[in-house]
């Protein structure tokens, strides 16, 4: 079975040692992907411990435990990774976390940034990426124009019967 994350190997292989503080996470996507299981697992004090000691001031503790135990996590998609490699200082992460509240499928789409202090990994901060409204490209047609059908009839007689 795959890690919570949803790279291969268990759990206990993969993301529970940097849980457990048995081993850093070696990069900042490692790090997200311990923290997305942190939240499977609903180990609140590594996902506190995660943050850097610059922001941890910053997160409400009851909330995040609240978020974390009355979701049904479903799955995470890494859609983008900007440094955050062994070598670098900083890195950015790009994912989508699937869960359900209620039995409502849901998505949290965010880009994760992540430093190191002291050598170690820490998430900073996440700005949550929401979907871009849409735009007509084309003009709307009036109930009263030429249908686009090509019937010679009223769009409101026609097509837009339907609509």
């Amino acid at each position: 079975m795959a890690c919570e994350c949803g790279l291969e190997g268990t759990t206990k292989t993969c993301c529970l040692p940097i849980i457990k503080g048995e081993k850093d996470a070696p990069t900042a996507e490692a790090l997200m992907r311990a923290r997305y299981t942190a939240y499977v697992e609903h180990e609140i004090d590594f996902l506190i411990g995660s943050l850097h000691p610059e922001h941890e001031h910053n997160v409400d503790r009851e909330s995040t435990k609240q978020w974390a135990e009355s979701a049904a996590w479903m799955g995470l998609d890494v859609l983008n990774v900007k440094d955050g490699s062994e070598n670098d200082e900083t890195g950015e992460v790009e994912f989508i976390a699937h869960f359900q509240i209620k039995e409502q499928d849901q998505a949290h789409h965010e880009r994760a940034t992540f430093a190191k202090h002291k050598g170690k990994w820490f998430f900073v901060d996440g700005q949550e990426l929401k979907g871009q409204p849409v735009v007509r490209d084309t003009p709307r047609i009036g109930r009263n124009e030429p249908c686009t059908c090509g019937s010679g009839k009223k769009y409101k007689k026609c097509c837009g019967k339907a609509a």
